[in-house]
């Protein structure tokens, strides 16, 4: 899964460069394809990314070893992709400032990678439990999803027109949010193990449903979703918190251990 991961990752960043050389040589079309291709490598990373922790605890084989792998691999696929698809498309034609911009993300991921690692070695439990701050696979994944989502909105044009500037200013604000105090549950407790009533099954099929049916607006809407309930979930009590994010224990409070994130 981590494999896959990384492959998904290596191979936007060659889509990306390719799309960036077809569109130097007027040729719109064919970069607009190798830029929707590489949107969709960063989504197919994220779902190796959601699938590679359950398949080894499924299997009992967690080692500091994969929480290394998965790292490195986080850090092309989610950090250096995302970076430079928003880099190529928007940014191209401010060179300097673009290039702060992308590297302030690319930076912010690196370091919230490398202090998720540490403390997780230091508190696996919590670690597992949530994240402090705003994942990066969340991150690259919504810029991603929007990136998709406008394209598709202004396929015609072949333009993202004004409204790509909201892509290096969402870059700016998620740099922000992977170190801020808002914590995000981690979901890392719900596997093939878990056992849900019948509605919500229901409920779950019809998400996955809509998401391939409405796939190009509806994971943008799934993660703006994840976004904001981290700004909603201290006004959530504890008990919607737990039918929500389906934990079956909860923290005395907010700092009652230290808590890590991707």
């Amino acid at each position: 899964m981590t494999a896959g991961n990384l492959f998904c990752g290596f191979g936007a960043v060659l889509k990306i460069l390719e799309g960036a050389l077809l569109h130097a040589g007027t040729h719109e079309v064919e970069a607009t394809g190798k830029f929707y291709l590489a949107i969709w490598l960063i989504l197919g990373a994220c779902i190796f990314d959601l699938l590679d922790g359950r398949v080894a605890r499924l299997g009992g084989t967690e080692s500091p070893f994969g929480r290394e792998f998965d790292s490195l691999a986080d850090i092309v696929s989610f950090g250096v992709a995302p970076a430079l698809l928003v880099y190529k498309i928007v940014l191209v034609d401010f060179p300097r400032l673009g290039w702060v911009v992308a590297m302030v993300y690319l930076l912010c991921g690196a370091l919230r990678l490398a202090r998720f690692n540490c403390l997780a070695a230091a508190d696996h439990v919590s670690a597992n439990k949530e994240f402090k701050g705003f994942p990066i696979p969340a991150a690259a994944g919504l810029i991603a999803s929007l990136t998709l989502f406008m394209l598709w909105v202004a396929e015609s044009e072949r333009n993202l027109g004004p409204w790509r500037w909201v892509l290096p200013l969402l870059m700016v604000f998620l740099s922000w949010m992977m170190f801020s105090r808002f914590r995000y549950p981690s979901f890392k407790s719900i596997d093939w193990r878990s056992t849900r009533s019948v509605p919500r099954f229901l409920a779950i099929a019809i998400v996955l449903y809509m998401t391939w049916v409405y796939r190009e607006w509806m994971p943008v809407v799934l993660f703006l979703a994840y976004l904001l309930y981290g700004f909603m979930r201290p006004w959530l009590s504890l008990a919607w918190r737990r039918r929500i994010e389906e934990d079956e224990e909860e923290d005395d409070g907010p700092d009652s251990g230290p808590a890590a994130g991707k």
